[in-house]
């Protein structure tokens, strides 16, 4: 085969590919979710929450700030979901290219921090943002989810320990209102409101901004230089509160949220 009729079947195979070329432009957010973990979490995992499972993910979402060669501006947590924020992306926004490697580092990231046997996956897909508002506002619906799967989790837990079978429980659960399901587990010791923050307003992570002092050699003189460290927030306000609103913009950047 001549090396222009090499070219030609590329070229050919290239024009198939009729979705490489859309892309998304930021801000974005990417949001990415374990897919078919309820088979993957086995019986080593405590329900409803795992705190092992919980800093796994953290510890993935850790990772892929300090290697993925992507640079988020802050990631939030809950159960099997993680949601980025960019504000700027590399690949020229291809969006097959940002769903592909965000959701393929991931899963390799948490198959190695939990030392999973079996595959895991994760799918991603891209939710645009105009602004810093939009970033709150989509954070503030993503924690009430985070609520609402926090009341189901912990129903549907506790409905199978009162002797329904899982297909019961899960029906069961769907003719409930939030009230019933708060009320039934109160009767047995368990207080919504009371357990752990990360389980009912889930997880941040972020680059801090930090100032270090330091010499120039060259200069013969003191000087501070800025630093980034990793952190991870496990005792979050509630997004749509003052507090909430400050933590943000301090993480994002004040001049992004109006």
């Amino acid at each position: 085969m001549t090396d222009r009729n090499r070219e030609r079947l590329y070229n050919k195979d290239r024009d198939r590919e009729i979705y490489a070329d859309i892309t998304a432009i930021p801000p974005l957010v990417v949001r990415a979710d374990g897919r078919n973990f309820r088979r993957v979490l086995s019986d080593e995992f405590e329900k409803p929450y795992d705190e092992r499972f919980a800093k796994g993910m953290a510890k993935a979402v850790a990772i892929f700030f300090e290697k993925s060669g992507f640079d988020p501006k802050l990631a939030y947590i809950f159960s099997d979901e993680i949601n980025f924020f960019f504000l700027q992306v590399p690949f020229k926004g291809r969006i097959e290219k940002l769903d592909s490697v965000i959701a393929g580092f991931l899963a390799s990231a948490f198959t190695i921090v939990l030392d999973f046997k079996e595959a895991v996956a994760f799918d991603a897909r891209i939710i645009p943002v105009c602004s810093g508002e939009d970033v709150l506002e989509y954070l503030v619906q993503r924690q009430a989810e985070a609520w609402r799967n926090h009341i189901n989790a912990y129903g549907y837990y506790g409905l199978q320990e009162s002797g329904l079978s899982e297909k019961d429980a899960e029906k069961r659960l769907k003719g409930m209102k939030a009230a019933q399901v708060h009320e039934m587990l109160f009767r047995n010791g368990v207080n919504l409101n009371e357990t752990p923050k990360w389980q009912r307003r889930g997880i941040l992570i972020a680059k801090e901004r930090y100032e270090k002092e330091g010499y120039n050699p060259k200069a013969a003189t003191e000087v501070t230089v800025t630093r980034y460290k990793i952190v991870q927030l496990w005792d979050l306000p509630l997004f749509g509160s003052e507090e909430g609103r400050n933590l943000i913009a301090q993480l994002i950047g004040n001049e992004n949220i109006s």
